[in-house]
C-alpha cells in the first residue's frame, strides 16, 4: 500500500508500506518510530493509504486517524517475522543517512551473530500502527474517463452498525481472482 502522511506544517510525503493486518478497527502496519513517517504521524496522527492494481484498473483509497498498537500486539507480530527481518529491524536506522551500505551490512552481520542462538526481542523503537478509516473509496476505471467511484464515510453516532461491508471480486483473464473484503464496524464514542 502507499501510505501518505504530513508534517505539522502540512508538508506531505508518501511511501510504499506492507499492510500487515486488517481487523475490525482498521489497517495495521509496523515501522521504526524514529523514521520520518513515524515522526510525521506523531505530529499529525492522520494518514491516507492507497491500494492500486494497475492491470485490473482498480484502487481503494482510505483516509483516517492513526492509533498506536499495544506493546503486546507489536511483540506478537514481531515474533512471527522471519529471523533476518527481525535482525534487520535492529540494524536499520530508517530514514537516517549512513556513510555506506557496507556499514549497514556489517551491523546486520554483527547483530546476526549476537542473536545467533537467542530469541530476538522487539526493538523499543519498533511499533505497530492502525489506520482507523473515516473514509473509504473504491475506484474502477471505465471507458471515456467515466470512472466508477464509491465513497463511504464514517457517520458518528451510529451505534454498533457497519458503515460499510463491501466485497470486490475481480476476475482476471486467467481462472484466478482477487477478493478484497473491508469491514468497518463503528461505535459511538
Amino acid at each position: 500500500m502507499t501510505l501518505a502522511t504530513t508534517t505539522k506544517e502540512s508538508k506531505p510525503s508518501a511511501r510504499i508500506m506492507f499492510l500487515k493486518g486488517l481487523d475490525d478497527n482498521g489497517f495495521v502496519f509496523y515501522t521504526n518510530c524514529e523514521s520520518s513517517k513515524a515522526e510525521e504521524l506523531s505530529q499529525n496522527p492522520q494518514a491516507a493509504a492507497v491500494f492500486w492494481w494497475p492491470v485490473l484498473e482498480r484502487q481503494i483509497r482510505i483516509e483516517g486517524s492513526i492509533d498506536n498498537l499495544s506493546d503486546r500486539e507489536a511483540d506478537s507480530y514481531f515474533k512471527s517475522r522471519p529471523r533476518e527481518s527481525s535482525v534487520g529491524a535492529w540494524a536499520s536506522q530508517q530514514s537516517r543517512v549512513i556513510s555506506s551500505r557496507e556499514v549497514l551490512e556489517k551491523r546486520f552481520r554483527e547483530l546476526g551473530n549476537i542473536y545467533k542462538d537467542r530469541e530476538i526481542p522487539r526493538p523499543p523503537y519498533w511499533l505497530g500502527y492502525r489506520l482507523r478509516p473515516s473514509s473509504i473509496e473504491f475506484w474502477q476505471r471505465r471507458p471515456n474517463r467515466l470512472h466508477d467511484r464509491l465513497r463511504y464515510r464514517l457517520v458518528e453516532g451510529i451505534r454498533f452498525a457497519y458503515l460499510v461491508y463491501f466485497v470486490i471480486s475481480i476476475k482476471l483473464s486467467r481462472p484466478s481472482s482477487i477478493s478484497v473484503t473491508v469491514i468497518i464496524p463503528t461505535r459511538s464514542r
